[in-house]
């Protein structure tokens, strides 16, 4: 019993190694993953223009730009996500 428990002992640092690493990104995914957030907040970025311009705008103005915004970031945030999944699939 001895030597089982010290064999698994001697296993865990191994097991734990090995899950450690399975939850890091290769160098490429990370890569990806920033330049997918950094379209993310472009869109955003965007979208805060359009609203923005449309302050003191007639309501209908300033509603349909709320919409263009709320359609930017929604795009965005689905290229975003499209991009961080292609990653995690590909590399």
């Amino acid at each position: 019993m001895l030597s089982t428990t010290r064999i698994t002992l001697a296993a865990l640092p191994m097991a734990a190694l090995a899950l450690g690493l399975s939850g890091c990104d290769s160098p490429a995914e990370e890569q990806v993953e920033e330049q997918a957030e950094a379209i993310d907040e472009s869109y955003e970025a965007q979208a805060d223009v359009v609203e923005s311009l449309a302050e003191g705008a007639p309501e209908q103005e300033q509603e349909a730009a709320e919409q263009r915004a709320d359609e930017l970031r929604e795009r965005g945030e689905n290229i975003k996500d499209h991009l961080e999944e292609a990653a995690d699939e590909e590399l």
